[in-house]
Formats: structure tokens, C-alpha cells, sequence
């Protein structure tokens, strides 16, 4: 069945779901966790299971000054959302309105009236309401008034640290690429649009896909990476080697650039979404005296990138297996 969208809390059609309430930023192991019960939930009671996600992150509005960096867009949020399996998924807007609200008016007006919560599962550690006064606790005196049982799941641990979405940004900060893949679950991403850029990697035959990411997001620390391309339009995915920095080696700006170069693949992607999997981190920039002496080195990131092994070698084309 697939994934039905409700951008709004007023396009939700009248019926009782069971709820996985959370704003699931990265959708990372121990949010799964959450939707996971709340799909269990959902299939012993005969009733669809449902992800209300906030967005924007409620700090963007509460306290933007410390709002931290966003691990995926909601599209893509969206998109892991169904792989774990949902039945619905609704975009709940925070903003001053919904920041003004009480954790029982929210409880009784949004998750009563207007989603029909027969269940709702949250983390142990969500708060939610103004001043951030509600919790599990609440939740469940207004599902004892309102006839919706409450379910709240303790924080997953991996080797003794707990997995969460401030973990994996430090980890992303440091250019941990592989810590932040064990607590997400899956590779770390940057997505966004290809654009022009110099043309240098082109003329040293090294052509690459130049990314513009949205302000906001997550950003991994500037060296080079070995990943995979998920091409837009069903075109699979390719081996990469990634470059994030500012190209020490040129003069000029000093604004971090993401540069990738697709392994066996060259056709025009301008315009196009891009999204890049980090699986490893190679080295960091250095600047060269001697253009030979770069192409020799990118020539090695490209090997090691081309080494990089694939879980899924359905996704990658001919050329790359």
C-alpha cells in the first residue's frame, strides 16, 4: 500500500489510526524504534498506523538561535518514514501558534479531534506543548480520558551511548561518517540541486556534480569521501568520491563547496536533485603546489571509492559491478 501524505492537520479524513508522535528529525534507529511499536500497535488494533512529524524543528521557532542543523529534508524524512512502513504520515506546522498551545489542548484537540488516536507511542524523553510542559505522563491522563492507550519507548543504546539526533550531528561535525551510519541506521546523506561550478574537475578529466544543499543542514567536516550517488529520474546510484571544502588548491572564494565525481557515469545532471551517501572518509583537503600532483591524488580517492564495497549491488549500474 502506499504511503499516504497529509501535508496539513485539516486534510486528515476522519477515522481512529495509531499514532507515532515525534519530530523524527534523521529518522534514526531509536525513531524507528518509536514508529515500529506504533505499527505494531496499529496492526493488533486493525487500524492504520500513523507518523506525525513536526516541522520545522519546534527550536527553529522556540529558540532559533540554538535550532540545530537539519539531518534530512522533509521529503526525504518522508520518504524513510514509509520505508519503515507506515501507513500515513502527517506534517504537523510548528509555530507560534502551536508553540502557544497547551500539552492538553494539544493532546485533546490535535491528537483527539482532529487524528482519532485509538494509540500514540513517543519516546520516553518527549516533551511537547508550552514551555514544553507535556510528557508520557500527561499523554497518558488524557488517553484515560479520551479512550487512546499510551505507549512510551525507552532510548536505544548501541555499546553503551544512547542513539539520538544531536549524537549523529557531532559525529557528521567531525566527519565521523561511519559512527553517525551506526546510530542512523543507514549512511549519513547530503542532498540538494546540481549546479554549475568552474569546470576545473572537467578539465583536469575528472568531471564532477557540483551540489547546492539548503541552508540549514547538517554538514559533514571539509575533506574527501568515498559514497554513492542516488541519481534522480530511476537512474540508480554510482560509486563517488567526494569532495567537501573550499579547493585550497585555487585561489579564490573561500566558500565551502560539495563536489562529486560520479564513477562510469557522465551525462548532464544540471538542475537535477542529487542525494550523496557518506560512507567513508578518505582524507582531508591540502592544497597542491603541482597540478600533476592533484590529478595523481584524485586519481587515488577515485580508486579508493571505486574499492568502497556496496550492501546493495541492485542499485548500482552495469558499468559499476
Amino acid at each position: 500500500m502506499a504511503l499516504r501524505l497529509y501535508q496539513t492537520l485539516a486534510d486528515v479524513p476522519a477515522g481512529r489510526r495509531a499514532i507515532a508522535l515525534g519530530t523524527f528529525d534523521g529518522v534514526h534507529l531509536g525513531h524507528r524504534q518509536v514508529m515500529e511499536t506504533a505499527i505494531a500497535e496499529a496492526r493488533a488494533l486493525d487500524v492504520p498506523a500513523m507518523v506525525a512529524t513536526f516541522h520545522p524543528h519546534p527550536m527553529t521557532v522556540t529558540a532559533p538561535e540554538r535550532a540545530p542543523a537539519a539531518l534530512s529534508s522533509l521529503a526525504r524524512r518522508v520518504a524513510l518514514i514509509g520505508e519503515v512502513g507506515a501507513d500515513e504520515v502527517v506534517v504537523i506546522r510548528f509555530d507560534r501558534a502551536l508553540a502557544s498551545r497547551s500539552a492538553e489542548d494539544f493532546a485533546e484537540h490535535v491528537l483527539v479531534d482532529a487524528l482519532g488516536a485509538r494509540a500514540v507511542v513517543v519516546g520516553v524523553d518527549f516533551r511537547f506543548g508550552h514551555d514544553r510542559r507535556g510528557d508520557p505522563v500527561l499523554l497518558q491522563a488524557s488517553g484515560a480520558r479520551n479512550g487512546y492507550a499510551v505507549t512510551s519507548v525507552p532510548l536505544l543504546e548501541l555499546d553503551g551511548e544512547r542513539v539520538s539526533s544531536t549524537r549523529i550531528r557531532e559525529r557528521i561535525r567531525v566527519g565521523d561518517v561511519e559512527g553517525a551510519a551506526k546510530l542512523l541506521g543507514r549512511p549519513p546523506e547530503v542532498e540538494g540541486a546540481v549546479i554549475r561550478g568552474d569546470a576545473r574537475g572537467r578539465e583536469l578529466g575528472v568531471p564532477t556534480a557540483n551540489l547546492a544543499v539548503p541552508p540549514g543542514y547538517a554538514l559533514p567536516a571539509e575533506g574527501v569521501y568515498s559514497g554513492v550517488a542516488v541519481l534522480p529520474r530511476g537512474l540508480g546510484a554510482r560509486r563517488a568520491a567526494i569532495s567537501i571544502g573550499t579547493n585550497p588548491t585555487f585561489a579564490g572564494s573561500r566558500d565551502v563547496r560539495i563536489e562529486a565525481h560520479l564513477l562510469d557515469f557522465d551525462a548532464d545532471l544540471y538542475g537535477s536533485p542529487l542525494r550523496l551517501e557518506l560512507r567513508r572518509y578518505l582524507r582531508a583537503q591540502q592544497a597542491f603546489a603541482d597540478l600533476d600532483d592533484l590529478v595523481r591524488q584524485m586519481d587515488d580517492d577515485i580508486a579508493q571509492a571505486r574499492a568502497e564495497p556496496l550492501p546493495d549491488s541492485r542499485r548500482i549500474g552495469a558499468g559499476e559491478r
